[in-house]
């Protein structure tokens, strides 16, 4: 299955707002798992069914569902009549290449955007689609699989630490909004300093697989890129919506993540730039040693030029040429030889050819 773009065939000739999975199938059978808390207590706990959350949304608190696995099409379906979510935003949900948005409607604000992890394993990055529900008073997240960049919100809620338990559900979007964009951060500063790495090697001749690893960079660079600007556009849009949904009081915390957002964006394109020059630096340099070698084999082939047609010369069988009976002739011939070869090392030094 191709990288920047997948398959969507099984999508093809179907209306908008069909319910048609796109991507790869990364769990057997989703996972349901709600964390709903206030500033007094909090319940998680697995659940097998959508119907089971809603006592929980009808309480007072903060309602936190995370669905992993989002193949299951009757799952998402019966999640939209649950919620009130339009079909478009649901096919969203499914089509796992879909670009990050953002979208208002009148029960809730929706988002598509990419979880990035770098895998040291394979050393690429690996970018799985998260859409976000925020709601009257809970949010709903869906991701690919299990495993995320929440560790962090996870444990302030348990533990009672800074501001989540403290605040609404909106403060609880925008605090895994952050833990998302830290991880941009995080693999713009791995592949970033992969890149450095590079510079003290890029002038060594001829080093085998450089330039793999620079292409192999450059592309790292560019699926970051494709997943990284889209996401600070929708912030910056969340930033000017008028959303009922999300206080006031809390988009200082929105600027700050729309700032920690453009960091990640101008990293990925200075160092887009970067590898772009050190690529060019090392075919340059290639090209120049190239021309070096084919510079000395020139010289060489310059001086032995003349010494070739002296030897053609008296290398023919013609019966009447004077010098062959001369008694000194074999060393006045090594001489003129010798005087010629360095005659034209002479040149070309003074030329600085050598």
């Amino acid at each position: 299955m191709a990288r920047f773009i997948k398959d969507r065939s099984l999508s093809k000739g179907l209306a908008p707002g069909s319910l048609v999975f796109i991507g790869k199938q990364k769990m057997e059978k989703p996972d349901l798992k709600l964390m709903d808390y206030d500033k007094e207590g909090l319940i998680e706990k697995p659940i097998s069914e959508l119907s089971e959350i809603k006592e929980n949304i009808q309480r007072e608190g903060v309602t936190w569902l995370n669905i992993n696995g989002i193949h299951d099409v009757d799952l998402i379906k019966e999640l939209g009549e649950q919620f009130s979510i339009s079909p478009l935003f649901l096919e969203d949900i499914l089509n796992t290449d879909q670009r990050p948005k953002f979208e208002s409607y009148e029960h809730h604000d929706t988002f598509i955007l990419k979880m990035i992890q770098y895998d040291d394993k394979i050393n690429k990055i690996v970018v799985e689609q998260i859409s976000m529900i925020l709601g009257e008073n809970y949010v709903i997240t869906l991701q690919e699989r299990v495993g995320d960049v929440f560790a962090g919100v996870r444990e302030r809620i348990r533990n009672n630490k800074g501001r989540v338990r403290l605040n609404d559900n909106d403060y609880l979007l925008y605090a895994l909004m952050d833990a998302i964009a830290d991880n941009y951060s995080i693999a713009v500063e791995i592949v970033g300093r992969k890149i450095d790495e590079l510079e003290g090697r890029i002038f060594k001749y001829n080093e085998k697989g450089l330039s793999e690893e620079i292409y192999a960079l450059k592309t790292e660079l560019n699926y970051l890129r494709k997943s990284v600007r889209p996401v600070k556009d929708v912030v910056y849009a969340y930033m000017k919506a008028e959303s009922h949904f999300f206080q006031e009081k809390n988009l200082v915390f929105l600027r700050d993540l729309n700032d920690l957002l453009t960091h990640s964006a101008e990293s990925i394109e200075l160092y887009n730039s970067l590898v772009s020059d050190q690529l060019n630096i090392y075919n340059t340099n290639m090209s120049n040693s190239m021309n070096q070698v084919m510079k000395v084999l020139t010289i060489f082939a310059s001086i032995f030029i003349p010494l070739t047609f002296l030897a053609g010369i008296y290398g023919m069988n013609f019966e009447y040429i004077p010098e062959l009976k001369y008694k000194y002739a074999y060393p006045i011939f090594w001489v003129v030889v010798i005087l010629v070869g360095l005659a034209l090392v002479i040149y070309f030094r003074r030329k600085k050819w050598l």
